[in-house]
């Protein structure tokens, strides 16, 4: 016999598998470290895009600073040192990366004694310098200078007070360009005064000042009323530091930041620096070698160009080195996992080829065994009868098994009728055997058919196909409906000829039971027993497809409980869930069979309404709604009544989409609510376009405040009897940039709404009081200035607490600060408001009730609160020389007024006719177009300069007086 091949050595098919092997290794790994390469570069592109992002626009912010301060200077001429001083302060401290805040002044040259003058009265010994060469020398005659006459903070930037920057070509430049065009500028990087040695650069941005009141439609027009400009003197380091840590892109390593103040990269302007590269190392080197020949080289930087306020800047992104394997592990892990399995496979392979040796050898032995297992069929003949005897014991067991168990036991034959049913059906399932035997199961349980599951069932049995768990509904013995689950499989001969069925079945009625509870669980709400939101939307679905068969309109209510807050807050949750449970029981019985009432959340209920037939939907159907939700309630042992507010979706009329019917009719119950709750009103398109322009009025009413966009004007107040200004009203007014002059109207109920009445509130009296007493240090007169209180700062806690922190704050004298109050603030809880008015009261304020006789109007409570002023509506006063009515209503309440010791003073007054009857009448005060339109500050410090007047007219008796 011939010697075989060695063991050890490797067949042809263990070689071809380790070749290819390796070769397919190869390629994936080639294939996964290029997409490794992209997605490096791509991760790369997008930080680096963040931070060219974030660099621009915190410099962009940080020259919207320069705009706020030039605010101050375009709405107040003259501005006062200590003026500019304050308004700074703050902004220095918000902005760390400014160094200076200064106002730039354009003085002729014949001036220069007067203004060193004054400049030496902030800080003696100052005299006109400038820049030489980087060292400060006395300035030389020159024609005109353009001085830092305001310098904040002056300490460690005392240098450059009374500096001149005329000769400064960059500050020139600058100048030149925001005149041109009206926005702020930027001057390239500066050696600064303040800076010892002229070693630390840093940039300005300014923004021209001009004459108040000056036409500045044309260039010329504003370099003619050129005053100067502010500016803000900014270290570009510590501004560019302080955007990327706003934007947390410092701590994120890997991606380094440097910035030129230049159009091109140049190291004589980078202005900040985001550290070295790191080395590479051995391993580094090495995969950047294979990132070569991949074609796939690894991303080192990204430049941008960003423009600040008129100077380019170039931002410069780097990407620092990292270790090989942190952006390689799939291609090494494919690498090393592709050469594993490759040598798996060969072991395989060659393993497998030895075993078809073996078996070559071992067909001889198994002709010698055959022999054997001749002998062994004997042994196997007794041992099948050891089985057989083992079967008859297993069925013994298993009968013994379906009776302990909750199953019982069927079978049918090839006719699908029952043979067999086990006994225990009876005591398990509630149905004698009897029943089923001889009949199908569609016989045994009538309306089986009737169903798709059941006719479904039939077509599987009569295909022979085994099932499991198939559930159906059977009528007991008792008549009661129980639920059974079956499973069951085909016999076959061995012929394979069918031979029926046989399987099990159980009682699941229990279980049927309770998902049916857990259902309506899910589907419906705990507290009133309504559908929920899951299930309402399957009902709306339901409603739809109905009336785009039928061609009926459905209406869509979305209901809400008005004061439903005043329930709880009042009376407790368990009041207000006895209102809510009693409501929808009242929804629910005036509503028709058909129809869904559901709870939506809260207070809010919906109501699908779907015509039928002459069944028509009319508004009636809607106030039935309301009339029974209006019934009143005994909560505990108070009789208590709600209203609700309705809004009505109709499909298809309105042309609104379907999944919209909701959102509909919640904007057209937001209308029945503005309208004044208690009433219901149909969606129409127009709503839609109010309830977007309430949003667009919000998402600008936020950033309002921030953003300096809101003023004040003033209404003066005038002495009937003097015929001189003794107070003014302080009127609110929104000057939107895009917008223009935003009316109160538009504005100020969504403030109410959002809360953001409260701090514009704050912002109204602080404004107004610094104001006033900045008009009384000017020597303008001891006037009060009004200002109105909205329920939000009514209601805060706080509110005694901050009258008196804005009085500190400003230094006006209380006696001058008067607040105006309506009488729905105070209506729903006396008690408390006593309270809170004695406190303010306290401190030496006046207090005053606008819009008297509108409201909820109540003898009582003008001697229980410590009021000083009434003020009568316009609407009463709109017509007292023409409505006899109007006028003996202001009769009245002058009479009034006079006995309780108030003052009385009538708003809206426009006419000659209406001021002789106040005055007739011994009215006090007035304001109104008659005399005056609310002023902006300026004008109305020029009114007060110009000492304008009443003209005085001796009063007329009338027969009531006479």
């Amino acid at each position: 016999m011939p010697a075989g091949p060695s063991k050890s050595s490797l067949s042809l098919a263990a070689a071809c598998a380790l070749g290819g092997g390796l070769v397919a290794t190869v390629m994936l790994f080639g294939a996964v470290a290029r997409l490794e390469y992209e997605r490096t570069a791509l991760n790369f592109s997008q930080r680096a895009n963040v931070r060219v992002a974030a660099v621009q626009h915190g410099l962009q912010q940080a020259v919207e600073v320069v705009t706020v301060t030039n605010q101050l200077f375009a709405s107040v001429q003259p501005v006062t040192r200590q003026q500019f001083h304050d308004f700074t302060v703050p902004l220095l401290e918000r902005y760390p990366f400014i160094s200076a805040f200064n106002f730039h002044r354009v003085v002729p040259g014949e001036q220069r004694a007067a203004i060193e003058a004054q400049l030496r009265q902030a800080v003696p010994g100052t005299v006109l310098r400038e820049m030489r060469n980087g060292r400060l020398e006395v300035a030389p005659a020159r024609s005109q200078y353009n001085i830092v006459d305001y310098l904040e903070p002056l300490a460690g930037n005392e240098p450059a007070f009374g500096l001149n920057v005329s000769p400064n070509s960059r500050v020139a430049a600058a100048l030149a360009a925001s005149v041109a065009s009206g926005k702020p500028a930027a001057t390239g990087l500066l050696t600064l005064a303040q800076d010892h040695g002229g070693q630390h650069h840093g940039f300005e941005v300014l923004m021209a000042v001009y004459k108040r009141g000056a036409p500045l439609e044309t260039l010329d027009q504003r370099r003619a009323a050129l005053l100067g400009d502010t500016a803000a003197i900014m270290r570009p380091h510590g501004l560019v530091q302080r955007i990327l840590a706003d934007a947390n892109l410092l701590t994120e390593r890997g991606v380094m930041v440097d910035v030129y103040a230049s159009r091109e990269p140049d190291p004589a302007t980078l202005v900040y620096n985001g550290g070295p590269a790191a080395q590479p190392g051995p391993l580094d080197r090495a995969g950047t070698q294979l990132a070569a020949l991949l074609h796939a080289p690894d991303p080192v930087a990204m430049a941008g160009h960003i423009d600040v306020a008129g100077q380019p800047w170039h931002v410069v992104v780097r990407q620092a080195p990292t270790p090989f394997l942190d952006n390689h592990t799939g291609s090494l892990s494919t690498l090393v996992g592709g050469v594993l399995l490759t040598l798996l496979l060969t072991v395989y392979v060659q393993a497998t080829v030895r075993r078809s040796r073996r078996v070559q050898a071992l067909v001889a032995e198994r002709t010698v065994d055959l022999k054997r297992s001749n002998e062994a069929l004997i042994e196997d003949v007794i041992a099948r009868k050891r089985t057989e005897k083992a079967l008859q014991e297993s069925e013994q067991r298993f009968r013994q098994l379906v009776t302990m168990s909750t199953d019982w036991y069927w079978e049918q034959d090839e006719e699908l009728r029952f043979t067999y049913v086990s006994s225990d059906v009876a005591t398990k399932g509630g149905v004698d055997s009897a029943r089923y035997l001889g009949k199908t199961r569609w016989e045994a349980a009538p309306g089986f058919l009737d169903s798709d599951s059941g006719r479904t069932h039939k077509l599987l049995l009569e295909a022979h196909q085994s099932f499991a768990n198939f559930e159906y509904v059977v009528r007991d013995d008792n008549g009661t409906e129980r639920w059974f689950c079956i499973s069951g499989e085909p016999l076959f001969d061995e012929l394979n000829r069918f031979m029926g069925y046989r399987g099990t079945g159980s009682d699941i009625t229990a279980r049927k039971a309770t998902e049916q509870r857990i259902h309506h669980v899910a589907q419906h709400d705990v507290l009133t027993g309504l559908p929920n939101r899951s299930l309402l939307q399957d009902r709306l679905s339901q409603a739809i497809a109905y009336s785009e068969r039928s061609g009926q309109p459905i209406w869509v209510m979305l209901i809400d409980l008005d004061r439903f807050k005043f329930v709880n807050d009042s009376m407790g949750h368990k009041a207000g869930d006895v209102l809510l449970v009693t409501v929808a029981a009242r929804l629910h019985g005036a509503l028709r069979e058909t129809d869904t009432v559901a709870r939506l959340s809260g207070d809010e209920f919906v109501v699908i309404l779907t015509g039928h037939g002459e069944e028509r939907l009319t508004p009636e159907i809607v106030q039935r709604l309301m009339d029974s939700v209006a019934q009143p309630v005994m909560l505990g042992t108070k009789e208590f009544s709600v209203t609700a507010s309705i809004g009505v979706a109709v499909y298809p009329t309105d042309g609104a989409p379907a999944d919209a019917l909701i959102e509909h009719a919640d904007i057209a119950m937001y209308r029945a609510k503005k309208l004044g709750r208690n009433n219901f009103q149909f969606y129409t398109p127009a709503m839609n376009d109010e309830a977007q322009e309430r949003v667009r009025i919000e998402g600008a009413l936020r950033k309002a405040l921030d953003r300096g966009e809101f003023v004040l004007h003033y209404q003066p107040q005038v002495d009937l009897a003097t015929g001189e200004i003794v107070g003014m009203e302080a009127l609110l007014r929104w000057k939107h940039p895009e917008l223009g002059m935003v009316p109160p109207g538009r504005f100020i109920g969504v403030a109410e709404d959002t809360g953001l009445i409260a701090p514009i509130g704050a912002w109204v009296m602080r404004t107004a009081a610094q104001q006033n007493k900045a008009w009384q240090d000017a020597g303008l007169g001891q006037l009060r200035v009004a200002v109105n209180l909205s329920a939000r700062q009514f209601a805060s806690p706080d509110l005694v607490a901050d009258i008196e922190r804005v009085l500190a704050d400003t230094g006006l004298p209380p006696e001058y600060l008067e607040i105006e109050l309506t009488e729905s603030l105070f209506m729903s809880d006396i008690a408390q408001a006593v309270d809170v008015l004695h406190g303010m009261k306290a401190l030496g304020i006046k207090l005053s009730i606008d819009d008297f006789g509108t409201g909820y109007s109540s003898l009582s409570y003008l001697s229980r609160f410590p009021i000083d002023v009434l003020k009568i509506d316009r609407s009463f006063v709109n017509d007292i020389d023409r409505d006899a009515s109007d006028a003996a209503i202001v009769a009245s309440i002058i009479t009034l007024a006079h006995n309780l010791k108030l003052s009385v003073i009538a708003e809206g007054v426009e006419s000659a006719g209406q001021l002789d009857y106040l005055r007739r009448h011994g009215c006090d005060e007035m304001q109104g177009f008659y005399f005056s339109k609310p002023l902006p500050a300026d004008e109305f410090a020029a009114l007060l300069r110009a000492r304008t007047a009443l003209a005085l007219a001796a009063p007329e008796l009338d027969e009531e007086t006479a």
